[in-house]
């Protein structure tokens, strides 16, 4: 099989998304804000031929159109390369980079299977810890130039696809349509801390960082509340018109819905070169020009917060360095401020040139989930994230991913982001905690990077979130 395409006239990617979104498994890679470095190229899949899917190690695959289901118990990341190497094909040239592919989620707690610890007693809401669509049949924006293709898989030989062809239709036949996101009613949010318990789960991060323990942990809190009457689709809207983050998404698996607008980029795999870019250290943007230039500054020069950068920039060199070229590992970019509609962040990037017999899933082994979202070491980060935290993460500080069928890769950590399953929405915010952390600033950070959930999911919660929740 190889990629066939046909020019398409362009629609901007989330009106078009909107004649998908209430379909089974439908999958979208957003561009809100065209950016040459990190966020030029948007992605739409719909009806795939194959699924998978994977919770305390039973793999779930599917044929959509066929309605066929096989269980197996396994190894998530193998049955994920098994598949996708039956799916292989080469590049098109020309077009972006988003062609057919895989586009799913890892959830955060596929990690504790990775590096050998047990997952949380308290697994509440019971997301999968994998899921993932393959999308014979995709549209591909170049947001730039905005320009857009139809792209479908054919037999050798072939220069056209029905795929494609039904897709270029489509895309032709749906008007220029702006989606208004509806107003929704206020909707209560339910904490898994209160400030007092938060706070103490901070003072007992430091106690096992000046016990010698570690050096960093980054501790969160959940929010979860009903969505009534606000669709999914209409909440990722609202959360997109908020932040215009670059790694922007929304998929859609039956009765799980992820809806992100994270800033952060996890790994990237093309060719063979390997970049990722951790986040550490954050502050609110200013309400005046001048207040902002300050806050942006105090970041720039927080020896704290630049003391929590270096720490994970070292802890993903030191991953890169498990699947990459010796001496092919560089720093390109460290302490570097990138603004976004709420926060500043403080971002390094770093890159590597990945083995040549080694793949995207080999990647991923050496480097999730990722030293940002949990801490330094690692792995005794995250039994201490588990001992202190009151119930599993699901998705939150997973990844959400697109995988090639030409071997590239993609993906963003799953930060700034709402979970749903069955119309309950969740999200988290956290921090990372280090020596000089202060419980009540660790607090009040995590409300910060919270002000663009809240908002779009209409949130009422003042007073809890003022601290007045009850011990």
């Amino acid at each position: 099989m190889h990629q066939v395409a046909l020019e398409v006239p362009f629609v901007e990617p989330i009106d078009l998304f909107a004649h998908f979104q209430s379909e089974p498994h439908a999958a979208l890679i957003d561009c809100p804000r065209a950016n040459e470095q990190l966020s030029r190229y948007a992605a739409i899949g719909f009806s795939p031929c194959f699924t998978i899917a994977a919770k305390n190690s039973v793999i779930r695959c599917s044929h959509p159109r066929g309605s066929e289901t096989a269980r197996a118990r396994g190894d998530a990341l193998s049955a994920l390369e098994k598949h996708l190497a039956r799916f292989r094909t080469e590049r098109l040239v020309g077009i972006p980079p988003l062609q057919c592919g895989a586009i799913g989620y890892l959830g955060y707690d596929l990690g504790h299977a990775l590096v050998g610890i047990p997952p949380h007693p308290n697994d509440d809401i019971g997301f999968d810890d994998m899921q993932v669509a393959f999308f014979d049949r995709v549209v591909t924006f170049d947001m730039v130039t905005k320009r857009a293709w139809a792209v479908g898989m054919a037999p050798e030989g072939a220069v056209a696809t029905r795929h494609s062809d039904e897709l270029a239709k489509t895309v032709e036949q749906i008007a220029r349509k702006r989606r208004r996101s509806d107003v929704p009613g206020r909707k209560t949010l339910e904490p898994n801390f209160s400030r007092g318990q938060y706070e103490t789960a901070v003072q007992r991060v430091l106690d096992y960082i000046f016990a010698g323990d570690i050096f960093q942990a980054n501790l969160s809190q959940r929010f979860k509340a009903e969505l009534g009457d606000l669709s999914p689709f209409e909440l990722y809207c609202r959360l997109r018109e908020r932040t215009f983050a670059p790694f922007s998404a929304y998929v859609a698996f039956g009765d799980t819905v992820i809806a992100s607008a994270s800033p952060e980029r996890f790994v990237r795999l093309d060719g063979r070169r390997v970049e990722t870019r951790p986040i550490k250290g954050t502050r609110p943007r200013g309400k005046t020009a001048d207040e902002d230039e300050a806050l942006r500054h105090a970041l720039l020069n927080s020896e704290k917060d630049r003391a929590e950068n270096l720490m994970i920039v070292d802890l993903m060199r030191n991953d890169l360095s498990r699947v990459c070229r010796p001496h092919s590992i560089k720093l390109t970019d460290l302490f570097a401020i990138e603004s976004y509609a709420t926060v500043h962040h403080l971002v390094s990037t770093v890159v590597g040139e990945l083995n040549p017999d080694l793949g995207a899933t080999d990647l991923l082994r050496a480097t999730f989930p990722g030293g940002s979202i949990t801490g330094a070491p690692k792995i005794r980060a995250m039994e201490i994230l588990n001992e202190l935290e009151p119930t599993a993460r699901g998705p939150y500080c997973g990844i959400l991913g697109y995988f090639g069928f030409d071997g590239s890769f993609d993906s963003s950590i799953l930060i700034r982001t709402i979970a749903i399953k069955n119309s309950l929405a969740t999200f988290q915010v956290g921090g990372g905690v280090v020596a000089d952390s202060t419980p009540h600033d660790e607090y009040e950070e995590t409300l910060v990077k919270a002000m663009a959930l809240i908002d779009a999911l209409g949130a009422d919660d003042s007073k809890k979130l003022a601290g007045a929740a009850v011990d």
